[in-house]
């Protein structure tokens, strides 16, 4: 795969747009040009076995890395666009190392993002430093999702990781909306109005 390899610029994707329940995450990246990183691709392409392991090499090789997130609250409060925004100008902010540039995977950039900024489409196929902010973020979710396993197994977070399969809709229905769970998504939404909360 052909990245291109700017060692003074940020990658940056988020994880977590799409599920019922917990927080958005974002990552950023800044790569060294010598990164050895096999395997290197957009995170749902790869066996969580796989993205666990790069997680790690990720963060040893990185020049600076940073993982941020946007809670249920604010997904409530904004939206989840702009929730993911927030996570995503965090997790810049967050970097110790200020880039010269930032990718953003996808079509839109943050608003408030004080840095020059490129959105770039498929970007986590294209440039190294993306799909490794791809990871990252989606390791961060996922580890959410195992510790809310732990407090609530009968959900089983662990095994679908909050995003709206015929399990999770049906423990929803028989155990009621918990607080972490996205109050205006519209399958949670329908349960509420029907006082479905945990109890």
């Amino acid at each position: 795969m052909d990245f291109a390899i700017l060692p003074s610029h940020a990658g940056v994707d988020e994880a977590g747009r799409g599920p019922l329940v917990g927080s958005v995450y974002a990552a950023a990246v800044i790569l060294p040009a010598d990164y050895d990183l096999p395997g290197l691709t957009d995170s749902k392409k790869l066996s969580e076995k796989k993205r666990d392991a790069l997680a790690l090499l990720i963060k040893q090789q990185a020049t600076a890395w940073s993982v941020a997130a946007a809670d249920v609250a604010e997904i409530h409060q904004y939206n989840i666009l702009f929730a993911t925004m927030r996570a995503m100008n965090r997790a810049v902010a967050g970097l110790p190392i200020k880039p010269t540039k930032v990718w953003i995977d996808g079509n839109r950039i943050p608003a408030d993002l004080s840095l020059p900024a490129e959105a770039v489409v498929k970007g986590d196929l294209k440039i190294a430093a993306i799909s490794a902010a791809s990871i990252l973020a989606k390791t961060a979710r996922d580890a959410e999702m195992y510790a809310l396993d732990q407090s609530y197994p009968q959900y089983g977070f662990a095994q679908h990781k909050g995003y709206g399969t015929a399990a999770h809709l049906a423990a929803l229905q028989q155990f009621g909306v918990l607080p972490q769970h996205r109050q205006d998504f519209a399958p949670v939404k329908a349960l509420l109005t029907r006082g479905k909360k945990f109890i």
